[in-house]
């Protein structure tokens, strides 16, 4: 076998097993938006449910207080018990909660159940970037890491796809379809992908850092040579023990500093995932459908309006898998700001427009309709290419080995928090007027802009091993 072919075989086992970790984030989109299709037939009176406003927002946005509690205690469970074994229990939360969502028999034991699948994204959210980062050669990390934001795209992507099939099948979302109703299987068909998540997860090697961290030297020896194709494996092996505390486990008390109780790249790991949120990305794919039949579209074309903007969403993802490793994560953030800073801005002009008629529906009078229409596809493009993708893979790299899973659980924890907030305040910043709400998303996008110049630093090229507890942004290019 040539050295040529030695290294493309390792590539290729590199990005084999990222694929499969990624498959966490692909439940983790499909979870998350497979409300989407069925959010207006639970809130009709004809589901059995009759959600009012506030109600409504709380069952769509239910499963990120899941979210937020599995990504809180999946990095120090990672750090105990391993990368592997999170993998596998995330895989089982969301195969309980697909089947206990389908079968629900009230609004309570429907929220409760998503908040069980939203446990499973919490886990899947932190433990799949930090593995991913693990195991990828420095090279190619920043598109393997961007693996996981297209994952949870083209999860989100297959659950609009499904909800549009069967509420096309059955006729409406809320029409009965193979002895249940539709809605009721939009969330079933979820237990086949987590059935596949959890029987992969059982065939990856454990992250070679993790143990180095348990001591388990030829395991990791093994895992390095293998799977990232390190040649002085001896070399790495002991430059990754000086960057881990091989005496105890890494615990949340590891992430202690001086700067308001927490070392500073933590909280500018929290910022960045507050940032992402606060955009309002989610408001697009949670409450797409109704939005758009609110501008005048029916239930069918708005269901096909957001799965044409899921696609957008994958192919720009694949722009950023292509982009990362050669123009760097910092340059392609800003860009992101500025773009999204100004088609929010447009969003929150348009609906300035908008009148309300006799049921107090929103319509937006020609072109604004149109412009509306545009801009959201424009914000998703400027999201999906740079600030969707980037913050996962800085999160997975941008933390010392030491503190790596359990500062990637906190800035989990408070990017979920912060989509809480997002996805259930929607519901009553709309009636505020969707001027405002698209104005307080282009205010925190044009933030963003200014906390990315200032504080986040380039981690492209960089080995894990070279990130430190600082937070300091290089001001010229790496040679």
């Amino acid at each position: 076998m040539s050295r040529v072919q030695t290294a493309a075989g390792i590539q290729g086992r590199v990005i084999a097993v990222s694929i499969a970790a990624a498959l966490g984030g692909f439940l983790f989109g499909f979870d998350t938006a497979v409300i989407n299709g069925a959010v207006d037939a639970l809130a009709g009176d004809v589901s059995g449910f009759d959600l009012g406003v506030g109600l409504k927002g709380f069952a769509v946005s239910s499963a990120l207080i899941g979210c937020a509690v599995g990504a809180w205690f999946a990095g120090p469970i990672a750090n105990k018990r391993g990368r592997i074994p999170v993998m596998v229990a995330a895989a089982a939360l969301f195969f309980l909660s697909a089947i206990g969502s389908g079968l629900a028999f009230s609004v309570v034991d429907l929220i409760i159940w998503r908040v069980v699948g939203g446990l499973g994204v919490g886990a899947a959210s932190v433990i799949a970037p930090a593995y991913i980062a693990e195991v990828s050669p420095a090279h190619i990390r920043g598109r393997l890491g961007s693996l996981q934001q297209l994952a949870i795209v083209t999860g989100i992507f297959a659950a609009l796809l499904s909800d549009a099939m069967l509420a096309g099948i059955a006729g409406e979302a809320a029409a009965p379809l193979w002895g249940l109703t539709a809605w009721r299987w939009m969330f079933i068909v979820e237990a086949i992908p987590a059935l596949v998540y959890g029987i992969m997860s059982l065939r990856l090697p454990e992250s070679p850092r993790y143990l180095v961290g348990k001591g388990e030297l030829e395991k990791a020896e093994q895992v390095l040579t293998t799977v990232t194709g390190t040649v002085d494996v001896k070399a790495k092996i002991a430059e990754i023990t000086g960057t881990i505390n091989t005496d105890r486990t890494g615990s949340l008390r590891d992430l202690r500093g001086n700067r308001f109780g927490l070392k500073p790249v933590v909280w500018v790991g929290i910022l960045l995932s507050v940032f992402q949120q606060f955009v309002g990305i989610n408001v697009i794919f949670y409450y797409s459908t109704t939005l758009w039949q609110s501008v005048g579209f029916g239930e069918a074309q708005a269901l096909l309006i957001t799965v044409i903007t899921s696609v957008t969403n994958i192919v720009v993802t694949i722009i950023a898998i292509m982009l990362v490793d050669k123009v760097g994560r910092r340059v392609m953030l800003l860009v992101g700001s500025v773009g999204m800073t100004l088609t929010l801005g447009l969003m929150a002009l348009a609906f300035s427009f908008g009148t309300l008629d006799a049921a107090g529906t929103v319509t937006l009078p020609d072109p604004w309709s149109t412009v509306a229409l545009i801009c959201a596809n424009g914000f998703v493009v400027f999201f999906g290419a740079t600030w969707g993708p980037l913050v996962w893979v800085l999160l997975g790299e941008m933390f010392p080995n030491s503190i790596r899973a359990a500062a990637l659980a906190v800035a989990a924890a408070a990017q979920w928090a912060a989509n809480f907030f997002i996805s259930t305040t929607f519901p009553a910043f709309s009636e505020i007027g969707l001027t405002f709400a698209y104005g307080f998303y282009a205010f925190f996008a044009l933030l963003s802009f200014f906390f990315v110049y200032f504080k986040v630093a380039e981690t492209k090229g960089k080995e894990l091993e070279e990130m430190t507890d600082d937070a300091k942004v290089e001001r010229r290019p790496r040679r």
